[in-house]
């Protein structure tokens, strides 16, 4: 099984959303809270470019935020990569 981590902030309606969609389909995460750390965002976007929440590393790869979760959800892309492929 993959490694999935999520770089979360709170409140936040897309981390919620793709925090259920892994649970929903049985998937366990590493929720990396992030709400007060400038560190750790720095080394987000460092690693990702990104700076928007959620980001979704699955075995170190960059998925996306929540619409890019739900599009590889859909097209059957996070089952292959959850299952590391």
């Amino acid at each position: 099984m993959a490694q999935i981590t999520m770089y979360t902030t709170s409140p936040c309606a897309f981390c919620s959303a793709a925090k259920g969609l892994l649970e929903k389909r049985g998937l366990q995460f590493e929720e990396i809270y992030l709400d007060k750390n400038g560190v750790g965002r720095a080394e987000l976007v460092e690693r990702t470019g990104m700076m928007t929440f959620p980001q979704i590393l699955i075995d170190g790869s960059l998925v996306g935020g929540f619409a890019e979760l739900y599009a590889a959800d859909r097209s059957g892309r996070l089952a292959a990569l959850a299952d590391g492929g």
